[in-house]
């Protein structure tokens, strides 16, 4: 095992750090508070390839690996969690679902846009009515000739309002099942495709989060990403890569908050002296620095893991299972060691806190990890 980062590893956190700084970090606030959508930051995100970070450099990405990959994501989550996941879900589920899963014509069709992020994607699976039990989906769509005729509605869909295209499923058969529910791509500005309902949320407000909605909507079947049914099971295949992205997101928040709070501990004093150097103080710093490199150890191996072809389901959910978790955790811990101070919005804990709790629920609920955890567990030989 090698435990240290490579020369271009190191050159790659550096870029991004200096980059969040001068970019993104003086407008955090401002963005939060009046739910900025940051379109231009997203647009010099693509031209640096950070949008299209795992993919071949034949269609515009930049050939790099899952650690990599987090890497950019805990780097710009350490500043604002809001830029990283609308990275996440534009890259680890839009485009890596085409990716994975799409024809060469949807390869070459879709790919470069999003890779130089001209364009950016969303992904929508979940629904009112099916959220842990994506396979409960209600969503249709109905052959008619050579085309297929949509009808239904998303939610908790990231990008929804900014996306230029959407991979959304809906179920071709229902007696199938699971095996029943087929991935379309879908353009904006296609006849009965738009988006929702915008979400008001309690933290990543510059995210933008919210319905997709399908009336009448008719695609032709070369809109069809994957085969007919398989759907949801390329889903879960692409979810595996997906949680990786929301652990690096927990990790880099997690950062974010360790980081100021050590800094305030150092520079607050109470009794004479800095509160860094009390012992309940201290205890608090090491155990979240403790749960943090826990964290980043458990998402790199599952992310070396992916580079290495292997499948990584009970990886991936341990991952973001512990991060997402220990973020929470660590925010608290971190709003505790700021005091009164902590619950004001003068102070980057205040954010962070607020942001962390969408990791522990995000592309599977903590407690479908630990399902998605024991069924693996018990298939496994003893």
């Amino acid at each position: 095992m090698d435990f240290d980062y490579t020369p271009e590893q190191l050159q790659l956190r550096r870029a991004v750090r200096e980059f969040a700084q001068m970019e993104i970090a003086p407008h955090v606030m401002e963005w939060d508070e009046n739910q900025i959508f940051p379109q231009q930051v997203i647009k010099k995100l693509g031209s640096l390839g950070y949008m299209g970070a795992i993919f071949p450099e034949k269609y515009g990405g930049a050939g790099l690996g899952y650690v990599e990959y987090s890497i950019i994501i805990e780097e710009l989550s350490r500043v604002d969690g809001s830029v990283g996941i609308i990275l996440a879900a534009h890259t680890s589920l839009c485009s890596n679902h085409i990716y994975k899963a799409g024809t060469d014509e949807q390869k070459q069709k879709y790919l470069p846009k999003l890779t130089s992020g001209e364009w950016l994607g969303c992904w929508s699976l979940t629904e009112p009515e099916a959220g842990s039990d994506a396979a409960g989906t209600r969503s249709t769509a109905v052959r008619d000739g050579d085309d297929w005729v949509l009808n239904g509605s998303k939610t908790f869909t990231t990008n929804a309002h900014y996306a230029d295209i959407c991979v959304g499923m809906a179920v071709t058969d229902r007696s199938a099942s699971h095996h029943g529910i087929s991935a379309f791509v879908l353009e904006k500005g296609t006849p009965g495709f738009r988006a929702g309902k915008k979400e008001n949320k309690l933290g990543l407000r510059a995210s933008d989060t919210g319905e997709v909605v399908f009336t009448d909507c008719r695609i032709p079947d070369s809109q069809m990403v994957g085969k007919q049914g398989e759907g949801f099971v390329d889903s879960l295949r692409i979810l595996d890569g997906g949680r990786i992205s929301i652990a690096a997101l927990s990790i880099g928040m997690a950062q974010g908050a360790y980081d100021a709070a050590l800094k305030y501990a150092k520079l607050r004093k109470q009794f004479g002296r800095p509160i860094s150097e009390f012992q309940a103080i201290q205890h608090k710093l090491v155990d979240m620095a403790t749960k943090i490199d826990a964290s980043r150890l458990l998402n790199y191996r599952a992310a070396t893991m992916l580079d290495a072809g292997h499948r990584v389901t009970r990886e991936s959910a341990m991952a973001k299972l512990f991060a997402s978790e220990a973020a929470v955790w660590i925010a608290n811990e971190a709003v505790q060691i700021h005091g009164g101070y902590g619950f004001i919005k003068d102070y980057p804990v205040e954010k962070f806190y607020r942001d962390v709790k969408l990791c522990t629920i995000g592309e599977g609920t903590s407690e479908i990890q630990r399902l998605v955890i024991a069924r693996q567990l018990l298939k496994e030989k003893s």
